[in-house]
């Protein structure tokens, strides 16, 4: 199964500095069959515009992962750590009993990142940040792990989650296959470009809520770059 979410069908948010698009239901935005895929909660596709962002503000039992598409976000928190996460390049942010952090652009043109919440196995824990760099050219036609819930993820970062949210980049005529549990919930967006995953027709920003599928088959219609998340 396979269901086509285009972009201009999601819920949405502006607030001047903020440009909001919400896969799923979110703060002011409900949608009873859009509440969450399997454990996957949030999948924000936010633009940020400059020199602003998200002050401070608390989270606690869940896993945040912040892919940036354009520009860069700078994280600080009450744990001390502080980083700036450049395109193409992942943040993890494990909330455990509770942090607080803020998020901020403070570059000169707006910030475009996917911000996706899972929800973790267990509640609780130590709360922890890390940011990792993945070379674009790492992932050019096929799926990389970036942040992942699985100790044979070495080169990922790591989540408290049954999960794994991965990055491919492919030219146009170019596939990627990615191999599934049929119990598995995946969920995929384009951040740019036009692909089809097993002849459903997927546009940038768009969402494929995917499930009871064992193997798919990404195939760019132009060049691409993706993004998926594989959640229990």
């Amino acid at each position: 199964m396979i269901e086509l979410r285009p972009f201009a069908s999601l819920g949405a948010a502006n607030h001047g500095w903020l440009d909001a698009h919400h896969h799923f239901s979110f703060a002011d935005y409900h949608d009873p069959a859009r509440v969450h895929w399997g454990a996957l909660r949030v999948w924000n596709d936010d633009i940020i515009a400059p020199k602003s962002g998200f002050p401070p503000h608390p989270h606690r039992d869940m896993e945040i992962i912040t892919y940036v598409r354009d520009g860069a976000i700078t994280h600080e928190d009450n744990l001390g750590n502080r980083g700036r996460t450049a395109a193409g390049d992942v943040q993890v942010m494990s909330a455990g009993a509770g942090v607080v952090h803020a998020e901020y652009n403070l570059e000169a043109e707006p910030t475009r990142i996917f911000q996706i919440w899972i929800v973790p196995e267990t509640a609780g824990g130590k709360p922890s940040w890390g940011a990792r760099p993945f070379p674009k050219d790492d992932r050019a036609g096929r799926f990389v792990t970036l942040a992942s819930g699985y100790p044979d993820a070495e080169d990922a970062l790591p989540i408290r989650a049954k999960a794994k949210v991965l990055g491919a980049t492919l030219k146009a005529g170019q596939s990627a296959q990615y191999i599934l549990d049929r119990s598995r919930h995946a969920y995929l967006v384009p951040a740019m470009g036009v692909v089809e995953v097993d002849g459903v027709r997927v546009g940038p920003r768009d969402g494929a809520a995917i499930f009871d599928v064992e193997r798919m088959t990404v195939t760019a219609l132009e060049d691409a770059e993706v993004v998926l998340v594989d959640a229990a």
